[in-house]
């Protein structure tokens, strides 16, 4: 047996056959073929031919002021199929209805305005929340570092689509000296380079690669410590102004900086970061450079005329917390600068008289209370004696810390001690710099 049957018709197997090769019979039958013959056409079976589709049915006839009160309908795509076809059809015979259904097409274009397709600018943010809530990672980044992986992936996403156009626009960088605001006129791919030259102070706490050196911006006295100089240093290097090229090493030493601080854990958060004229612990030196890269970040975006939103609140707490935290080191340098009101006498603070604060109010993002000692650069929190309020939204906080906003123009709430509250409100400008 072959395993197959025979089909004749018949309905015999291959038993009723012969017996092969030596045998008696006509011997066995052919199998039938593996691949399927083609199959006949319908006109060669004598079957009936399929029915035609009957043709369309012609256009409704329908006069000129009933096919004008349709344009309304057909131009929401309101109509019937029949009434469609009726009215396209006159369009191509009729001027005047053609010129009036372009204009209530563009009508009705107006009433959907298309959806943008930028992505929210939180939408990383969130889909990190949510797979870290179910899968920790190995390597966790620390809650102080936070702030600034999340600030730089938001520039780097506003960064991506730029062309030569948007690198080379202009901005303005601003901020507070001594009593008067001061600016220096830069590029997009300028203030990138700033970014990159100030944020490898960090760098080279961590014991990175510090970019000034890579760029052969380093002078024979060796590399400045302070933002400012690390900035000029960094654009005199450059035979032209700084380009699109900018945006790959200050990319890569980001994410360095995060993967750095990452896999060294949390205790590296106290590791001194000289900034100059001062020194933050490392904690604090992440916060400063989240700070500055929003803001800066805004300054590209209004060069661009470009929408950018603030920092989660979380993180723009954090940014404001440490404004705080410095602003009495900043007001006991302006007062022995002369800048600020003096402190009370000697004699007083002797006798026992309590030192005066400040309450600071910032609602809005990244709300809070803060109380600010005025006559001692001590913790800030102390309750002694408090003589001034002052309530701020938060984002007008910081752009007032960013030297974005005067002392005199901040829409502030003020209540008490009003040399105070000057002398508080500048200092908050002095914390600015290039």
């Amino acid at each position: 047996m072959t395993g197959f049957e025979k089909h004749d018709g018949t309905g015999a197997g291959d038993d009723e056959g012969g017996t092969g090769p030596g045998g008696k019979g006509p011997g066995p039958a052919p199998e039938p073929p593996r691949i399927p013959l083609p199959r006949a056409s319908v006109e060669d079976s004598g079957l009936p031919l399929p029915e035609l589709d009957p043709l369309p049915p012609p256009p409704l006839e329908l006069p000129h002021d009933v096919l004008k009160s349709l344009l309304g309908a057909w131009a929401l795509a309101a109509c019937s199929t029949a009434e469609t076809a009726a009215v396209e059809a006159h369009l191509g015979e009729c001027g005047p209805c053609a010129e009036e259904a372009l204009r209530l097409r563009g009508a009705v274009g107006l009433l959907h305005q298309p959806e943008s397709l930028d992505l929210d600018p939180g939408l990383r943010t969130r889909v990190l929340k949510s797979c870290l809530e179910r899968r920790p990672p190995r390597i966790p980044v620390p809650d102080w570092a936070a702030p600034y992986d999340a600030e730089t992936a938001r520039l780097d996403a506003l960064l991506q689509d730029f062309g030569d156009a948007e690198w080379h626009a202009p901005v303005r960088l601003r901020w507070f000296t001594g009593d008067a605001p001061t600016s220096r006129r830069t590029t997009v791919a300028g203030v990138i380079a700033h970014l990159l030259s100030v944020d490898g102070l960090v760098a080279v706490a961590l014991g990175l690669e510090d970019p000034l050196a890579e760029a052969d911006a380093v002078p024979d006295t060796g590399p400045p410590t302070g933002p400012a100089a690390r900035t000029e240093a960094f654009w005199r290097a450059s035979r032209f102004p700084p380009t699109r090229a900018v945006r790959a090493p200050w990319r890569e030493q980001s994410h360095h900086l995060v993967r750095t601080v990452s896999f060294t854990g949390g205790g590296t958060g106290e590791r001194p970061v000289p900034y100059g004229d001062f020194t933050l612990p490392l904690h604090d030196a992440m916060l400063d450079r989240a700070f500055e890269c929003w803001v800066h970040a805004e300054d590209i975006a209004e060069a661009v005329d470009y929408p950018y939103g603030p920092p989660a609140p979380g993180h723009l707490h954090a940014m404001i917390d440490l404004a705080a935290r410095m602003l009495p080191a900043v007001l006991a340098a302006r007062r022995r600068s002369g800048l600020a009101s003096p402190a009370p006498t000697r004699h007083l603070v002797e006798a026992g008289t309590p030192g005066r604060s400040l309450r600071l109010e910032i609602e809005g993002l990244g709300g809070g209370e803060w109380l600010i000692p005025l006559d001692s650069p001590a913790a800030v929190g102390s309750t002694e004696h408090e003589v001034a309020h002052v309530a701020l939204d938060g984002v007008e906080f910081c752009r007032l810390a960013a030297g974005h906003v005067s002392p005199t123009e901040a829409a502030a709430g003020q209540l008490g001690d009003r040399d105070a509250i000057r002398d508080v409100l500048f200092a908050a400008a002095s914390l600015s710099r290039m």
